[in-house]
């Protein structure tokens, strides 16, 4: 993952609202949750969801699909895992091997 990619999705995520929203996806499972149900659980206006999904959907966090009539959102678990993953991919790479902790 570049890390320009990485930046605009944690950007994204960085907003309160983006961020439940996002969870509640991720509690929904892989059947998502349509629209309006994402708005009557948040208690979010309806032109302040599609504002802040489509900010989720422009990264790539969030995708969504029309079902007959209704428009149903769908969190992106492997990018989601990529984004994780990018984080800690050099987690302690600058420790010392074999280096002792210093007693208190």
């Amino acid at each position: 993952m570049k890390i320009e990619d990485a930046a605009a999705r944690l950007e994204a995520l960085g907003n309160p609202t983006r961020l439940k929203i996002y969870r509640t996806l991720v509690r929904a499972g892989q059947a998502g949750m349509a629209v309006g149900r994402l708005q009557d659980k948040l208690k979010v206006a309806p032109s302040t969801l599609s504002h802040h999904i489509k900010s989720l959907v422009s990264v790539g966090l969030v995708s969504q699909v029309r079902e007959s009539t209704t428009l149903v959102c769908h969190a992106n678990y492997d990018l989601m895992q990529g984004l994780v993953d990018f984080l800690v991919a050099e987690c302690c790479a600058d420790e010392k091997c074999g280096e002792a902790k210093s007693a208190a």
